[in-house]
């Protein structure tokens, strides 16, 4: 626009000034008037003066905002509530010598959806290492693998064994690790979940989990020799490993879950939680600790057949164990805010998803899968 050209597609919803070169949005409440003087290049004595224009724009509302809703802390089943305070407390520091654990975030909110496919997926600190300030040692994964004719979206959940020093290392990176591995051998996994080979991805999955360990970086710690301790090892960094395979494509049925360690899959259906162990023998309670990286080739694959309207559910055993080991309310509380007819938001899921119960106090990573019928 040229200097002083005159317009009058003025905007309604705020003060514009127009003029000297100038197209300014002076974000002026509504409800004012102003004036809008155009001012001729070099008007001469006698000429008249330049249009002066009012613009009225409508009336913002004065009223007081409401209250914002607050959720408060999570809630918590059983009479009593859990010992440990609901929140996070301190935190590692960068001079404790490990930045990995020093920038961990005490929450991961994630999700999305995918056709008919919705995700909501959240890891959270766990009461007991809220109380002693020490980092999360769960990791996740929601991302999409394959080509478009074979695509699936990879759900991924590491739970770092307790006594290995750097385990939220060995979760946070296997975890990626792994994903990157399964998208190179994502056509195979593909072929061999149609042809509902359980045998073939088996040995694809142990494959690609074998060269997530190979990738995985153990820097050595140049101050042990100075300190009289041994340098890293492989085992620091132990975790398991839960990953969870589900066609984009709502033609084909098939899932498939594949593990290392405790943790692993529930499936919600008409009400109950159902557990989908690839080691299932019926016990529950059993505690193995089988963990990366040395038991990629213990890597157990199992093909699953769901329908739409169950919910997938895979997570780490800060939330399985409570899920299974006897503690129905728990069980059921979740079941009613994940199995209605709604899915919900990210900010409720990350509520609900940090139910407390006492004794269960370990980090929690949760993965939900809803697949809405035709």
């Amino acid at each position: 626009m040229s200097y002083g050209e005159a317009r009058d597609d003025v905007p309604g919803g705020g003060g514009t000034i127009h003029g000297h070169g100038l197209d300014e949005d002076l974000g002026l409440p509504d409800g004012i008037i102003f004036h809008d003087m155009r001012m001729g290049g070099s008007a001469s004595a006698g000429q008249p003066a330049p249009p002066v224009r009012e613009h009225l724009v409508s009336p913002v509302s004065l009223s007081k905002p409401e209250a914002p809703l607050l959720r408060g802390e999570p809630t918590h089943v059983g009479n009593r509530p859990p010992s440990y305070p609901p929140r996070p407390l301190g935190r590692p520091s960068l001079r404790d010598g490990d930045e990995s654990a020093a920038f961990s975030p005490v929450v991961l909110l994630d999700g999305g959806e995918f056709g008919r496919l919705t995700v909501r997926a959240a890891s959270v600190r766990g009461d007991s290492h809220n109380w002693e300030g020490s980092c999360r040692q769960d990791a996740m994964v929601v991302t999409r693998i394959g080509p478009p004719e074979a695509e699936m979206l990879l759900l991924a959940v590491a739970d770092g064994v307790g006594s290995a020093p750097y385990s939220h290392v060995g979760s946070y990176q296997l975890s990626r690790l792994a994903a990157v591995q399964f998208d190179q051998e994502a056509e195979s996994l593909y072929a061999a979940l149609c042809a509902r080979n359980e045998t073939k991805l088996g040995l694809i999955a142990t494959k690609a989990v074998a060269g997530a360990v190979s990738r995985l970086r153990v820097p050595q710690d140049e101050s042990s020799a100075l300190h009289g301790t041994r340098p890293r090892a492989g085992q620091d960094y132990a975790t398991t490993l839960h990953v969870l395979l589900v066609p984009t494509d709502s033609r084909v049925r098939e899932r498939v879950l594949c593990s290392v360690g405790d943790g692993g899959l529930l499936v919600l259906r008409e009400g109950r939680w159902e557990h989908e162990d690839p080691d299932d023998d019926g016990d529950l309670l059993d505690t193995r600790t089988d963990a990366l990286p040395h038991a990629y080739h213990g890597v157990k694959a199992k093909l699953l057949h769901t329908a739409p309207g169950e919910v997938l559910l895979l997570g780490t055993d800060g939330i399985t164990n409570p899920l299974t080991q006897r503690n129905p309310e728990f069980a059921q509380r979740l079941a009613h805010a994940w199995g209605g007819p709604e899915v919900p938001s990210l900010s409720d899921f990350l509520w609900q998803a940090q139910t407390r119960a006492k004794s269960y106090d370990d980090d929690r990573t949760v993965i939900c899968v809803w697949e809405r019928p035709e």
